[in-house]
């Protein structure tokens, strides 16, 4: 019987990582459906979904554990069932002048709408004109059937003037 683990990763950044993981799964005799990997403070950092038989999980650990000791972490947990998925899909953009408390004004708005985050991807880059830190963030959210994207959009922006940023939806998501 087949089974979903994700496996956890976090470490020095240093080419072949990316592989090392990969030759784990591989030798489990498991198969790399899906991940997000990246480099995020100097770390290398990342989890991966991947399906293999039940019996040969240990391998997996045993694998992962010889990654550990070239100075990668590894978890490996579980994955969820799938589940049904209600509503409609919406993307959205964010972009404004950096300040602390952006991220949380977002979410608060979302979660009090109970609006799922399924993806979120955020930075800082300077500003073309003014040099200073611009913040960009881009998130894949899951609308509850009893809510419109309409509402949605309007939420975001009674409260883009006060954190000074501008949202913008980017239609139906796959």
């Amino acid at each position: 019987m087949n089974k979903k683990v994700i496996l956890t990763v976090v470490g020095s950044d240093r080419p072949g990582l990316t592989r090392a993981i990969a030759d784990a799964v591989y030798a489990a005799g498991g198969n790399w459906l899906e991940s997000h990997l990246s480099r995020l403070g100097g770390k290398y950092v990342g989890s991966v979904l991947v399906e293999l038989s039940a019996e040969r999980l240990g391998e997996l650990q045993a694998a992962a554990r010889a990654i550990d000791a070239v100075g990668l972490h590894v978890d490996i947990v579980p994955a969820a069932g799938e589940g049904e998925r209600n509503g409609q899909s919406l993307g959205i953009e964010i972009v404004g002048q950096d300040r602390p408390g952006i991220v949380r004004e977002v979410t608060t708005v979302l979660a009090g709408l109970e609006v799922n985050i399924e993806d979120f991807t955020t930075a800082i880059e300077d500003s073309a004109w003014s040099g200073a830190p611009l913040f960009r963030a881009r998130a894949k959210l899951l609308i509850p059937a009893k809510l419109s994207t309409d509402q949605v959009r309007e939420a975001l922006e009674r409260i883009s003037g006060e954190i000074m940023v501008d949202f913008s939806v980017s239609g139906e998501t796959a």
